[in-house]
């Protein structure tokens, strides 16, 4: 592994606690701080969107879209790591402008691709200007995935450039950036990009293909999933590019941040409480039903934390809902999405009023209530690159339930009850009935044999998913990248 000095540009269109829609976010805002802890120089960079505060202004540039100028303006904030002995101040760069970015909300407008493009090329420029030059630049999903196109197309002939490598993160590969034909000039590009070796991908312009093409190393966020996504069921059309890469991909399961999901110590809950005083975290529980209107009783409390889309799994368990209301458990979902599962699942609260409680909306307060009252805790996605929730809930206490896909299947371990090895309950086959048959064998051990599981949930407590363990991978993951642009640089 390098010596623990490198410089480290952390690129991402979303990051906690400036901006965030989802999992990227979180890892944006964790990852660096990990990896600054081990030693290194690590700085983030994100668009400046409306509503983030800064603390000063660095500097201000041109930047070249199409042949016309637009101003770049470096903005400067930071956010705290804890590090042995103390802690120690991240940078964090905004990249503002005006016409791009002051704009309530992240994604969905009309120009996506020229804002992400805009944001590419000013994190690049701007190295001279902040008079700091990192050895790896980590780009994240698609939003970032023309950074290493650009760097061995339109600047690898720059001193400053030709030395720094790139790894490319997959969170999701079913958000691509797919655009028109015409962002290559934005992109400064010629047709001959336009070619499925390159950029073209079924008559657009992949931003997430450009990363895939052209980072010196590619990761996602857990060893199954990277396994998954070079099959045609999971590749998004993109499996036969993976596998001709599968060389340079690897898998890190993603980690959280052990002194912010800390049952322990955390605020936000009814009553702390650790492995050691697990008796207490019922008080959280029985808080909880309080709370969320339900009868407050020693039944399985199943707690779901998601977004309301399709590929959580939410079908399974909407196949199922009437048959687990017949068992003697209480249902707590909190989440928004689509309008289909909000109006369904608002509709079995009012049908089963004393066994289920939905709260449709963002509520990060809720969320951590749900973990800590929570006994089990569902996940029954379709696909699942990494996850965090069960992370979280392993962390509080709350068995988690889960579909065996991308990040589930690499930290949950299925409960054997002849050897009580396991921390969590997970099925395979994406089937409603094998969903109720795992919740049947969760709820059974529950009631016929508390000491076990009490030990069960204590198990997932005491293991170690902070992201210490995964900061130290991603350090190997820079070290075959760089050596990667080294070898190239010998050998031009």
């Amino acid at each position: 592994m390098l010596d623990k000095n490198l410089k480290v540009l952390y690129v991402a269109a979303e990051v906690v606690p400036f901006a965030k829609t989802g999992g990227l976010a979180d890892v944006a805002g964790s990852l660096p701080k990990a990896l600054t802890a081990l030693g290194n120089d690590v700085r983030i960079v994100l668009p400046r969107y409306k509503g983030i505060d800064w603390r000063r202004t660095v500097t201000d540039f041109p930047v070249e879209m199409a042949g016309q100028k637009q101003t770049c303006i470096i903005r400067e904030g930071s956010i705290e790591a804890i590090v042995p002995g103390g802690t120690k101040t991240v940078p964090v760069y905004f990249v503002d402008n005006y016409h791009y970015f002051d704009r309530y909300g992240i994604y969905g407008y009309w120009d996506e691709a020229e804002r992400y493009i805009f944001f590419c090329k000013a994190v690049l420029e701007m190295l001279p200007y902040i008079g700091w030059q990192p050895h790896i630049i980590h780009c994240n999903d698609w939003h970032t995935g023309p950074i290493p196109l650009l760097l061995k197309t339109k600047y690898q002939n720059r001193d400053i450039y030709k030395r720094i490598a790139t790894l490319f993160t997959v969170h999701n590969l079913l958000y691509q950036g797919n655009h028109g034909k015409d962002v290559l000039r934005l992109l400064g590009l010629g047709e001959e990009y336009f070619h499925p070796d390159r950029l073209e991908f079924y008559g657009k312009v992949s931003f997430m293909k450009a990363g895939l093409v052209y980072a010196d190393i590619l990761n996602t966020v857990s060893s199954k999933y990277a396994r998954e996504i070079q099959t045609p069921q999971y590749g998004e059309g993109m499996d036969g590019l993976l596998r001709k890469r599968a060389h340079d991909l690897y898998g890190i399961v993603n980690g959280i941040n052990f002194h912010e999901f800390n049952p322990k110590t955390d605020p936000r809950i009814f009553r702390n409480y650790s492995s050691e005083t697990f008796a207490e975290k019922s008080e959280n529980k029985y808080a909880l039903q309080k709370e969320m209107g339900l009868p407050v009783e020693s039944v399985p409390l199943i707690g779901l934390v998601s977004r309301l889309v399709d590929h959580k799994g939410l079908d399974l368990l909407a196949e199922i809902l009437d048959e687990l209301m017949k068992e003697r458990v209480q249902l707590v979902i909190l989440g928004t999405g689509e309008p289909y599962y909000e109006r369904l699942f608002t509709g079995y609260k009012n049908k089963y009023p004393n066994k289920m409680a939905v709260h449709i909306g963002f509520n990060s307060i809720l969320a951590q209530r749900i973990y800590a009252g929570a006994d089990m805790f569902l996940m029954p996605s379709k696909l699942e690159p990494c996850g965090l929730g069960q992370l979280i809930a392993l962390r509080y206490g709350a068995v988690p339930i889960v579909r065996a896909t991308g990040g589930l299947a690499d930290t949950i371990v299925d409960y054997d009850p002849f050897t009580g090895m396991g921390n969590g309950f997970s099925f395979e086959p994406y089937s409603a009935q094998m969903l109720y048959h795992t919740l049947q064998r969760a709820i059974k051990l529950f009631y016929d044999e508390p000491d076990k599981w009490e030990k069960l949930a204590r198990t997932g407590m005491e293991q170690d998913f902070s992201w210490n363990r995964s900061a130290a991978e991603y350090l190997e993951l820079y070290d075959k990248a760089l050596a990667r642009t080294t070898n190239l640089i010998q050998t031009a």
